[in-house]
């Protein structure tokens, strides 16, 4: 059975780093595509950033130089970097792991920017 585990979100001031981490178990890691996702309140859920294959990437406008997506397929692992963290980042971010119909999530981790 696939899974995936996020962690690393919590509290952080504008302007503020954090990294996310998201674990893969029960899959062949490093053939999937793996992204990262938000949702915040009262929102859709919509996409920050993708990782295809060891290196291509793609993201969203609005993160575009502040984060970055990198995976280490050694450790199972995805991660987002997030940096120069505004309000507007606050959601839950999700991990996401894709490979032609079949489609993972994981539970979610909140990060809250706020002074």
């Amino acid at each position: 059975q696939a899974q995936l585990v996020e962690s690393g979100g919590g509290l952080v001031q504008p302007g503020g780093s954090v990294r996310l981490s998201c674990t893969a178990s029960g899959m062949f890691f490093s053939i999937y595509n793996m992204g990262w996702y938000r949702q915040a309140p009262g929102k859709q859920r919509e996409l920050v950033a993708v990782i295809v294959g060891g290196s291509t990437t793609t993201y969203a406008d609005f993160v575009k130089g502040r984060f970055t997506i990198s995976r280490d397929n050694a450790k199972n692992t995805v991660y987002l970097q997030m940096n120069s963290l505004k309000p507007d980042d606050t959601a839950v971010y999700y991990c996401n792991a894709h490979r032609g119909s079949e489609n993972y999530w994981g539970q979610g981790t909140q990060v809250t920017v706020s002074s």
